[in-house]
């Protein structure tokens, strides 16, 4: 199954890629027991620096423990992952950030639907299913999620560890100055 799961994967990625006009940087496969889980990303996510702390259905405390995490990423034998890289004007490029994360993300869902409903799938932030009226992405927390078959949860706040992920992977974390790289996997 491993190698059918494999083209699967290329080939719903090459799809995605053509119809978000956004270009994959690297993408590989790793079993799901070299995923390094840090709990310390957990207790950084309490601080709620980006404000989805126990404002999603998909960012703690609500995504659930971080045991609970690792015990459905580890009910999956592998993790197909990918990177997008997007070049910024300087370190400081907010504005480029934000346009990097939101091809990224365009891609994962495109990947997702292309797969169905079959592989979980994890991305870079919190779920971006939910928009609110002006077309904002806004999590139907605390209503229950209406699209549970469709989230995408979020790498970090399954408390996985982006750095040794990128390191067990094979993958860039860092593509050099004036960049920025996000990462995305599905489990099988």
């Amino acid at each position: 199954m491993g190698y059918a799961v494999n083209e699967t994967f290329q080939k719903a990625l090459a799809a995605s890629e053509t119809s978000c006009s956004v270009q994959v940087h690297e993408y590989s496969e790793l079993p799901v027991t070299a995923l390094v889980f840090s709990p310390e990303l957990i207790n950084a996510c309490a601080t709620n620096a980006c404000g989805n702390y126990n404002a999603t259905w998909t960012c703690p405390p609500n995504s659930g423990t971080i045991e609970e995490q690792r015990k459905k990423i580890l009910s999956f034998k592998n993790a197909f992952v990918f990177t997008t890289k997007h070049d910024l004007e300087d370190s400081f490029d907010y504005e480029g950030m934000t346009k990097g994360k939101e091809l990224h993300t365009a891609l994962t869902l495109e990947f997702r639907d292309r797969l169905g409903n079959t592989f979980p799938v994890y991305g870079a932030g919190s779920c971006p299913i939910c928009k609110d009226v002006a077309g904002q992405y806004r999590c139907a927390f605390p209503d229950p999620c209406p699209f549970p078959e469709k989230k995408i949860g979020s790498i970090e706040a399954a408390g996985i560890n982006v750095t040794e992920l990128s390191k067990a992977a094979g993958i860039m974390y860092n593509n050099g100055p004036n960049t920025v790289t996000y990462f995305s996997m599905a489990l099988y």
